[in-house]
């Protein structure tokens, strides 16, 4: 069962970044912004296994340097 709509989305931002951001990097930024989430969590996050909670939602976008909404989908762009 997914439990997230985001996890593909956190794995593409990452994948497409110059140059690509690392879960541990990802780890890393967050840790940075306060949010501690580590490797193990975001792996889980982008199987879709992890819920996501809103506030963790934000710092994730932050760090990734993408729209809150553009992780739900909801941005096409």
């Amino acid at each position: 069962m997914n439990r997230n709509v985001v996890g593909a989305k956190v794995r593409e931002a990452r994948k497409k970044a110059k140059p690509p951001i690392t879960q541990k990097d990802l780890a890393a930024r967050l840790e940075v912004l306060g949010l501690e989430i580590d490797q193990a969590k975001i792996s889980k996050i982008e199987q879709g296994i992890r819920p996501v909670f809103d506030y963790e939602l934000a710092k994730i976008a932050e760090a990734l340097k993408v729209s809150v909404e553009w992780l739900l989908g909801a941005d096409k762009t």
